[in-house]
């Protein structure tokens, strides 16, 4: 994936991860335990989810059906990995933004001196107003949005017109970096992207090493790096 897609990425991901918040969360990935136990909990996996559908809908009728002034009322709880990634990215976003904005934003257009002639005088204080007003300018110290900032970036990333310079290298690099860790925290928060992981326990017929692959909607399995055997969560034999 490029920088642009990583940018575009979490623009358009961020509303799934705010409608995110106040769900279910996922197990932890790789799975803990022996292969069995992990079969087990992916056969158990939708029995779990389902049983604590029906618990956040009755304690959020709960909350709704208190008095908000009754000691006690608490709002339903928050899930805490998704909140966590989402100030995570948005503050590493923004601080990229401060930096690059230091590096590439020119100063606004100075207002004319008092010694022209009024016309003249004029036009260039209604030039510079607007350029110190245009809004594709990066406000330091303002309240950005990680979705906001992405695209500031991209804009940069892409070289769109306004009050900038080219983009250096170095904030080039910075973007990219700081770009694809935090597409790659959005996407694993939000179970969308492919993942693998090694298990510790070998695997049961030949002792081979294992390896557990999953994430993008995909049903998790193991692999034997040895043998080629794989589990899924239809497999109950497995020990």
């Amino acid at each position: 994936m490029t920088t642009a897609t990583h940018l575009r990425t979490i623009a358009v991901r961020w509303t799934d991860l705010q409608d995110a918040l106040a769900t279910t969360g996922t197990t932890a990935w790789p799975p803990a335990g022996r292969m069995a136990d992990y079969l087990r909990a992916l056969e158990d996996a939708d029995a779990e989810l389902a049983e604590a559908a029906r618990w956040q809908a009755a304690y959020t009728r709960q909350y709704l059906d208190r008095d908000p002034q009754q000691v006690g009322a608490t709002r339903p709880p928050l899930r805490i990995e998704i909140l966590d990634t989402m100030r995570t990215v948005e503050t590493a976003l923004v601080a990229v933004g401060d930096q690059v904005a230091a590096a590439v934003q020119r100063s606004p257009m100075p207002f004319a001196p008092r010694s022209w002639p009024a016309a003249d005088r004029a036009r260039r204080d209604a030039l510079a107003r607007a350029d110190a007003c245009d809004p594709r300018r990066w406000r330091y110290g303002g309240r950005h949005t990680a979705p906001h900032t992405a695209l500031w970036l991209l804009a940069r990333v892409q070289g769109r017109p306004g009050p900038f310079r080219p983009l250096p290298d170095r904030e080039a690099r910075l973007i990219a970096a700081t770009a694809a860790d935090a597409c790659t925290r959005v996407e694993t928060a939000l179970d969308i992207a492919a993942r693998t992981a090694t298990i510790a326990d070998p695997c049961p017929d030949c002792g081979g090493r294992l390896e557990m692959h999953g994430g993008a909607g995909a049903t998790p399995a193991a692999h034997c790096r040895g043998c080629g055997r794989i589990w899924t969560g239809q497999d109950t034999a497995a020990a």
